[in-house]
């Protein structure tokens, strides 16, 4: 195997040697106790090519280049696929933050202030939904009014310009049910039909839009950056299975793909206290909640 190192110096390692490594690295992942551990002997075969970092920076989606020889087209590529590991907790494909807070006005309903402050008091397991729980008791109605910050309501009006409210859909619903894959939650509202889309031929707009916004945010799109289209994982998905088997997903199977994340990934409830979502709060008499938003693989 050829290894090109930073200052471009070309280094030829045989490739028993990385399969010898990634099976001691991979017994040595299954025997761990804790999720951060150092393998000193692995660590020791990385810095002989000049390898010191394997973690990919935060502002790309593809952990890993590969050159692909593809003689029937005579071309050889160079694709960029992001990896994600089965090992250890899940993966996630959108991370939350203030970037991904939905924000809904509180419509139908005068509450006191001291109703106000007893239900963001509810501080039970699931407290985000047992606050919009007491809420709905009071017979008040959620209405999206737009995304914390712009830059992630623009990002979703270009991959879709019905996206913020179908998202918005899905969150509020999966905070309101006990849906939480992704797959259960499209469907539910694709049988709802909230948008008011013409059904008659049994489009299926809310699964195709998803797919859409789920193949982006895989591929380039991040919340806190203006996306303009461009995949930075050109090449796909590099799957690390339990046993250690690698499965490909490549965009050019783009069906494939999009049926892959699909059916594999959740909505997941974040931290709430640093993200700022689930706790009611007034602007010019007005009353207001933030929901938010993560995309986490399934085990």
């Amino acid at each position: 195997m050829l290894v090109s190192s930073e200052n471009f110096e070309e280094i030829r390692i045989p490739i028993t040697q990385f399969q010898k490594q990634a099976s001691f690295l991979l017994t040595k992942i299954k025997e761990a106790s804790s999720t951060t551990f150092s393998i000193p002997e692995v660590e020791e075969f990385f810095n002989s090519f000049n390898c010191h970092s394997l973690k990919a920076k935060s502002s790309v989606k593809s952990d890993i280049r590969i050159i692909i020889h593809d003689q029937r087209a005579q071309m050889s590529p160079e694709l960029g696929f992001s990896i994600k590991s089965q090992l250890g907790s899940a993966s996630s494909l959108l991370n939350a933050g203030k970037t991904t807070n939905f924000v809904y006005k509180i419509n139908d309903v005068s509450l006191s202030e001291q109703e106000i402050i007893d239900i963001n008091s509810i501080n039970s397991r699931s407290k985000i939904k047992d606050r919009i729980e007491k809420l709905i008791e009071h017979g008040c109605k959620y209405d999206f009014l737009n995304t914390e910050k712009t830059i992630f309501y623009n990002n979703l009006i270009l991959i879709d310009s019905c996206l913020p409210q179908i998202i918005a859909e899905i969150v509020y619903k999966y905070y309101t049910t006990n849906l939480y894959k992704v797959s259960d939650l499209v469907n539910s509202i694709e049988n709802s039909n909230p948008l008011n889309f013409d059904k008659s031929n049994n489009h299926q707009f809310y699964t195709y839009k998803i797919k859409r916004f789920l193949t982006d945010a895989a591929l380039g799109m991040m919340p806190s950056k203006v996306w303009t289209g461009e995949y930075d994982a050109t090449g796909g998905y590099l799957i690390i299975k339990e046993d250690g088997d690698v499965l490909c997903y490549h965009i050019y199977n783009k069906n494939e793909f999009e049926n892959y994340l699909m059916h594999n990934t959740k909505l997941e409830t974040a931290s709430s206290t640093r993200h700022g979502f689930g706790v009611l709060y007034q602007d010019n008499d007005e009353l207001f909640m933030n929901l938010n938003l993560q995309v986490r693989f399934l085990k």
